[in-house]
């Protein structure tokens, strides 16, 4: 795996798996949660994120094939959704706003929903993960050094929700506005790219080519 394909598969997980967008999730749900409970509950929700989405890394693929579904077609797919969710976070609601809208929690069932789904395993980061996890593209290792970035970035977004407060003085809501609008023009992108490799595989630019 390349520098550039490592680097870009950074970009796309942490786009989709938005760590600072979750901040005021993780607030608003949290807040009733009494202070020294809060990193039991931050683990919580993590943890969970962590499970559903190694859990498409390495089922995914197998559900399509067992399917008899192309992951070219789901390339597309995904990417239109992907896309569709890039639209939503750039001129709708941005995902803070939804998602805490949600976060009706008085207790650590908040850090299930809409923590750790949808903020963290977001539908976007699960159908990013299958994608990025080709089995026909990509090598038992490659695939391994994927799920390294993913929990890398996991722990990066546990990390920022410990100082979620310290963070949100610092930015505020319209900041995390601001930053969620910019990842879903970046994620807009990352769904274009894969909507052309989806077509790519089932040689629909080839075919329109000739």
């Amino acid at each position: 795996m390349l520098w550039q394909d490592l680097y870009r598969e950074f970009i796309t997980l942490f786009v989709v798996i938005d760590p600072i967008g979750s901040i005021p999730v993780f607030l608003y749900a949290s807040k009733n949660v009494k202070p020294e409970r809060r990193g039991k509950f931050a683990l919580r929700a993590v943890i969970i994120a962590t499970i559903v989405l190694l859990a498409f890394l390495i089922l995914g693929q197998i559900i399509l094939e067992t399917l008899g579904l192309r992951l070219g077609s789901f390339q597309v797919a995904g990417g239109i959704i992907l896309f569709l969710f890039a639209l939503d976070m750039i001129f709708g609601q941005s995902k803070p706003d939804s998602e805490i809208e949600m976060a009706e929690r008085d207790d650590l069932a908040g850090a299930v929903f809409p923590l750790a789904m949808p903020s963290i395993a977001s539908p976007g980061a699960i159908l990013a993960i299958v994608i990025l996890t080709d089995n026909q593209q990509h090598t038992v290792v490659e695939q391994a050094i994927t799920a390294g970035v993913l929990l890398s970035i996991l722990a990066l977004t546990f990390g920022l929700l410990l100082a979620a407060t310290r963070i949100q003085k610092l930015i505020g809501d319209t900041g995390a506005s601001v930053i969620s609008r910019i990842m879903g023009l970046v994620l807009a992108t990352v769904a274009i790219d894969a909507i052309v490799n989806g077509l790519i595989s089932l040689d629909v630019v080839t075919l329109f080519g000739t």
